[in-house]
């Protein structure tokens, strides 16, 4: 009898054995076992690699690995996406992007992945009300001003837009929607070299994120004419709503994180729970401090949100007929 209690404890730790060779390496290790990629795909400087450099500060603090922005510009943000699609799915290679990630394919006629099929959703990370940004020397103070001179030019005023389908190209679309505002889409590969031409009086005006404009219009080199939420932003007191002069508008950017679609969910889940701690700490004063409203939640609200926000993307850029010549 003792022997056949003993063959039988042998046969079950070969077959435990033999189970756990045939997992996957990375769903046996404990994570993050390494230090973590984190793919920006935009140049460095703007809204976005500022806020992904701080989560990545607060994420290597509270995980115990390093997380490493890596900058892959190019392809209105595909060749950075592309990187992290096709990494291995261990949760090491994470895609940290803004709301442009979801809506630049829908101007575009074929892209090397599907946001929905080959991504998933960990974390919302912030909400951006945008800036009305403009170059100082046009003879407008205020956003209503601003629409009246346009309509008035014999040219169309010139506006950036940091990538095609980007917040600020489908925000400044709907202002045009809402209130005729008269003018051409300059593109620019980032938000840096933007803010830069509007500085040099190269562009008329550039709808971006708060924390992009925000030490240009302090120092006086641009005037912000307003911002896109419903309630004045805390860094921009002084400056108005849009809806002021256009009843009704209101837009924000998104930022979040992304694994590849494989990535085991515990894995994920626990990159939520981080992302979730560091929103919690003292990042949530700096968010506030540069315009930026708190994210948050588990990764199934973040799915929700997205699903919405394509949406009402989609209805924007099919009416404006956006798309990538």
């Amino acid at each position: 009898m003792k022997q056949a209690t003993g063959l039988w404890r042998a046969a079950l730790a070969l077959f435990l054995s033999c189970g756990a060779a045939a997992a996957p390496a990375w769903a046996a290790e404990a994570y993050p076992s390494k230090p973590i990629r984190m793919i920006i795909p935009f140049p460095p400087g703007g809204t976005l690699d500022a806020l992904g450099r701080q989560l990545a500060q607060k994420l290597s603090e509270q995980m115990g690995q390093a997380v490493i922005v890596d900058n892959r510009p190019g392809g209105n943000g595909v060749i950075g996406a592309q990187a992290v699609a096709k990494a291995a799915p261990d949760g090491h290679t994470v895609l940290f992007n803004a709301s442009t990630f979801t809506t630049a394919p829908m101007t575009m006629k074929q892209v090397p992945y599907s946001v929905t099929r080959d991504f998933a959703p960990v974390a919302l990370v912030a909400k951006a009300p945008l800036s009305v940004a403009i170059n100082k020397n046009l003879p407008v103070t205020d956003l209503k001003s601003l629409i009246a001179y346009s309509k008035k030019s014999a040219q169309p005023l010139t506006f950036a837009v940091g990538s095609v389908g980007s917040a600020g190209h489908l925000a400044t679309e709907l202002l045009r929607r809402s209130s005729g505002l008269n003018y051409a889409v300059v593109p620019y590969k980032g938000t840096a070299p933007a803010f830069q031409d509007l500085v040099g009086g190269q562009i008329d005006g550039f709808i971006d994120p708060i924390l992009g404009s925000l030490q240009y219009h302090r120092s006086g080199l641009v005037r912000v004419v307003a911002v896109t939420s419903t309630a004045r932003a805390s860094s921009l007191a002084e400056v108005p709503v849009a809806a002021d002069a256009v009843p009704g508008y209101e837009f924000y950017s998104w930022y979040g994180l992304w694994v590849p679609a494989q990535v085991a969910a515990e894995h994920r889940q626990r990159l939520n729970r981080e992302i979730n701690k560091a929103l919690g700490s003292d990042m949530k004063d700096w968010l506030s401090q540069q315009g930026l409203i708190s994210g948050g939640g588990d990764t199934e609200v973040f799915e929700r949100f997205q699903r919405e926000e394509m949406r009402k993307a989609q209805t924007i850029i099919d009416e404006g007929q956006i798309r990538v010549e």
